[in-house]
């Protein structure tokens, strides 16, 4: 399964690629092949799992539906 944050976009920051590079829309920019890889779940990664970004944009998101726990302990 693919990041629902991932997209590929063919200009981006004034700038135009003759190849679409990947974009984070949880990050609001370019991520580098790497991290494309996480967001792609490549080579036993797994975006759900290995990515910061995306578990801290979820956290937020679970914090403000009220689905987290307040992070409390």
């Amino acid at each position: 399964m693919t990041c629902p944050y991932l997209e590929y976009r063919d200009a981006g920051d004034g700038k135009t690629f003759d190849v679409a590079r990947a974009y984070c829309t949880a990050a609001g920019e370019f991520v580098q092949p790497m991290r494309a890889d996480i967001c792609n779940d490549r080579f036993a990664l797994e975006h759900t799992r290995d990515c910061e970004i995306y578990l801290a944009h979820e956290g937020g998101r679970a914090e403000a539906d009220g689905r987290g726990d307040g992070g409390g302990a």
